[in-house]
């Protein structure tokens, strides 16, 4: 066992290759790097604030956590740190417990990663349907564009964590004493990084905004667009100082809901990464490993959870990342931001963060893909609204667990409606008119389709339990495709209610599977005949045959020469 694991752990561990991948063009990765630095500053900068433990929280997060992934993770060209979906969980539970509670809840969700990666579970994250994905993205949005509210009206925040009510309070104390240049601000941010990146989409205009909402603050005295405040010069030492063990069984739901979304927005970004390139695959039990690696350190400096960043990831794919050295290398100029520019950063107002992360959600919004989703089927519609809206409403993980619920529940419904029992014509080669006519009095042949399972066994087997006046009922069961311990009880009971009419019911085609389902709840027995199974439906025909001769219903018949009609394949 314990050389098992340790053989785990380290396949989980950076490879020579990923050395080899570094040294291939170095050049165009610190390019790259500088490129995602410069975008992910404001970034890093807004969601600490959003996050309510500041922005040094952001900084110490994206350089802590975005060094340990780019290092450990299973992508080359992810790019980590804090992220929009993060802060929205992370709002709450700094309102219930306070910085302390949010950075044990960091380190705790962790080692949840690490173990998930050990127990290889990165590989079903292939089972999120598509529209919750979507409708995940949109709530997201949404909710990070209602949490900018306050401070692009430049207004306290109002207390509560539903952020609905929040965003309400928020502008009726706007409208009680409006402010006008935190909604310039704001709204001139976010309008700058929109308009300019549709016109020059190379240039970080979130940098540029930035810079000169801060030179309109400063040299024109706008005292009522406050700074973010004084940040530390340098990361702070190591500690575990914040950890409150009495509270980790209060905690520790909080702390699965960040692995969970930590895990998913991560892979998902990773998806997202290979996608846009050729020859880029991620390992997802490596990314899962390496996120947890940095989860567990970023607490430690005071940072905040991270995931995989999508828009960052984005950028650096876009300007021609070709391995981990640019994620690090974006890690690396922010720490010397971190260190040198400090007194600089702490002047960003308030409200220019605002409009960037304004911008970021209105961007995070890809409407071809809701469109294309929305219009595909009315269950794919149904699961994206309703993701969305219960990520507004109450929060990520709940409502990933509502989409997954719901596309569970309609994905059964689909398979459920494809079960069905039909009547299949007896075969007449070989018989008179008058022969067959007496067979057909006294045979049935029903052929069953698709899966005999809990969403459809009763609804399928209806009309086989009305079945009447006749002797022999045969079942063609090869086209069963599944068959759950339902669906052998629901066929057991309605064998039983025709074995009591005096009916006999025959089979042919069981396969293995199915025959250990049936065997298992006591139906086998009662579908064979004096002990007998039939393989093949002309068998089970000719044995029908035979037990009506044996009682005397039956003259000698021919034997029947060729299968029972009704498929192209081979009758059984």
């Amino acid at each position: 066992m314990g050389r098992a694991l340790t053989g785990r752990l380290a396949s989980l561990l950076p490879t020579r290759a990923d050395l080899a991948d570094v040294r291939r063009d170095p050049r165009r990765d610190l390019l790259a790097g500088l490129t995602v630095a410069v975008v992910a500053l404001p970034l890093a900068l807004g969601f600490g604030v959003s996050s309510g433990l500041g922005a040094a929280a952001g900084l110490a997060t994206a350089v802590v956590a975005g060094a340990l992934a780019a290092v450990f993770g299973g992508s080359n060209l992810q790019v980590s740190g804090p992220t929009g979906a993060m802060t929205v969980v992370l709002v709450p539970i700094t309102a219930k417990y306070g910085p302390g509670g949010v950075l044990t809840v960091g380190l705790v969700a962790g080692l949840m990663l690490v173990a998930l990666a050990v127990a290889r579970a990165g590989r079903y994250m292939q089972f999120v349907p598509a529209p919750v994905v979507e409708g995940f993205t949109l709530g997201i949005a949404g909710v990070i564009g209602l949490q900018q509210v306050p401070n692009a009206l430049g207004v306290a925040k109002p207390d509560g964590e539903q952020v609905l009510a929040v965003t309400w309070r928020a502008v009726e104390e706007f409208t009680k004493s409006p402010n006008w240049t935190a909604l310039g601000l704001a709204g001139g941010v976010a309008l700058l990084m929109l308009a300019g990146a549709r016109r020059w989409p190379r240039i970080p205009f979130s940098l540029v905004a930035v810079i000169a909402a801060t030179l309109v603050a400063q040299i024109f005295h706008l005292d009522a667009a406050p700074p973010i405040g004084d940040l530390p010069a340098g990361l702070p030492v190591p500690s575990f100082g914040f950890l409150d063990l009495g509270a980790l069984g209060t905690l520790l739901p909080s702390a699965v809901a960040v692995a969970a979304l930590a895990a998913l927005e991560s892979l998902l970004s990773a998806s997202v990464a290979d996608g846009m390139t050729t020859g880029q695959k991620h390992d997802p039990d490596r990314e899962l490993f390496g996120q947890g690696l940095s989860n567990i350190a970023a607490p430690l400096f005071g940072g905040v959870p991270a995931t995989g960043a999508i828009a960052r990831t984005a950028v650096n794919v876009r300007t021609g990342a070709r391995s981990r050295l640019a994620a690090l290398t974006h890690a690396a100029v922010l720490a010397v931001i971190v260190f040198a520019a400090a007194p600089l950063v702490s002047k960003i107002p308030l409200a220019a963060l605002a409009g960037v992360l304004l911008a970021t959600a209105i961007r995070m919004v890809e409407v071809g893909s809701l469109r294309a989703m929305a219009g595909a089927t009315r269950s794919d519609a149904l699961i994206l609204v309703l993701t969305a809206a219960a990520t507004l409403a109450l929060d990520l993980v709940h409502a990933v667990i509502i989409g997954l619920v719901v596309a569970g529940a309609l994905a059964l419904r689909a398979v459920a409606s494809q079960a069905r029992m039909d009547q299949m014509p007896l075969d007449r080669d070989g018989d008179a008119d008058e022969e067959h006519a007496l067979l057909a009095e006294h045979i049935v042949v029903y052929r069953i389709d698709g899966p005999l399972f809990f969403a459809a066994a009763h609804r399928s087997l209806v009309e086989l339990g009305e079945v009447s006046d006749v002797r022999v009922v045969i079942l063609r069961m090869s086209r069963v495709t599944t068959m759950d311990a339902t669906g052998a009880l629901a066929l057991k009971g309605v064998v039983e209610k025709l074995k009591r009419r005096g009916i006999t019911v025959m089979t042919s085609g069981v396969r293995p599977g199915q025959r250990q389902v049936l065997e298992s709840v006591g139906a086998l027995e009662l579908l064979r005949l004096d002990g007998r199974e039939y393989a093949t439906a002309p068998e089970a025909l000719q044995g029908a045959r035979d037990h009506l001769r044996c009682a005397g219903i039956l003259t000698a018949l021919p034997v029947q020469r060729t299968a029972v009609h009704g498929s192209e394949e081979p009758a059984r």
